[in-house]
């Protein structure tokens, strides 16, 4: 018989491996004894293993914020050192060395707090592995780690500028370089935050199943949802029964796309010779 879904026997937590069950329970959390690599053994609760709350047994003080990492252990990953690059949220970033040889870049509030450890090979299933691919302008380096639900990935521009960007903005293409191909705010083609040529567009994305820009079934109550994003706001425009109702709402949201239009050619703004279609 398999492990059971709880049992946390011979995981491994920072410098501490999970021995064994105790009959214990610490504000309803199951307690496990510990052996620690420095060969000390404490108990600890489920709760604090599983938070990264508890990663040894007090034989290496808690760090410090702004405290050197390097030779720590978390998981699966030891520290080698810190880079020069600051995270998302500029946070320090550390390269870490994987059990399994690869190496990872990653940020303290990640180690701390147990959300990185490892370099992806535990995922369920496994991260797919992008290093070196090449998207647009963009040749992926490495795997910095997940936020918010994204995995998210360092990319070494044409330019020489290295840039962290979602596995989903890779994917659908809407990240190509690391900004600097990016269209002026006082381009003629690009004004008050809205690229002319997307307004345009008649193009359905490949994903769409309604065959209707801005309309999209929703999984959760099978419902036709119609939204319109704008200047880089997203307007919901109601959820129907039936797909011609939704369209109905599409069609009488892209009004906000006639009134934008028709100052754009009072103001005299010439357009790009895209050989798409006009209203």
């Amino acid at each position: 018989m398999g492990k059971r879904q709880n049992d946390l026997t011979g995981q491994r937590f920072g410098r501490l491996i999970v021995i064994q069950p105790t009959l214990e329970r610490r504000n309803g959390y199951a307690v496990w004894r510990c052996r620690c690599e420095c060969g000390n053994e404490i108990l600890v609760s489920s709760r604090h293993l599983k938070n990264g709350w508890v990663i040894n047994c007090g034989c290496i003080p808690k760090s410090r914020k702004g405290a050197d990492l390097t030779g720590e252990r978390f998981g699966r990953l030891l520290v080698l050192r810190k880079e020069q690059e600051r995270g998302l949220d500029g946070q320090v970033c550390w390269r870490c060395q994987c059990d399994c040889g690869n190496q990872v870049i990653t940020t303290t509030g990640q180690l701390r707090a147990g959300y990185k450890k490892s370099c992806g090979c535990l995922s369920r299933p496994p991260l797919k592995e992008w290093v070196g691919r090449q998207f647009g302008s963009l040749k992926v380096v490495s795997y910095t780690g997940k936020w918010n639900g994204k995995h998210y990935w360092r990319c070494r521009c044409e330019c020489g500028k290295e840039t962290v960007v979602s596995q989903s903005n890779l994917k659908n293409g809407h990240t190509k370089s690391c900004g600097h191909r990016a269209t002026p705010q006082n381009s003629k083609h690009f004004v008050e935050g809205t690229c002319i040529e997307n307004i345009r567009s008649r193009k359905i994305f490949a994903n769409n199943t309604s065959g209707i820009r801005g309309v999209y079934k929703s999984k959760r109550s099978g419902k036709w949802q119609a939204q319109i994003t704008f200047q880089g706001k997203t307007r919901y425009l109601g959820s129907y029964e039936k797909l011609e109702d939704a369209a109905r709402a599409r069609a009488a949201g892209e009004e906000l796309f006639d009134e934008f239009l028709e100052k754009y050619d009072q103001d005299g703004w010439q357009r790009k010779e895209s050989g798409s279609n006009d209203r």
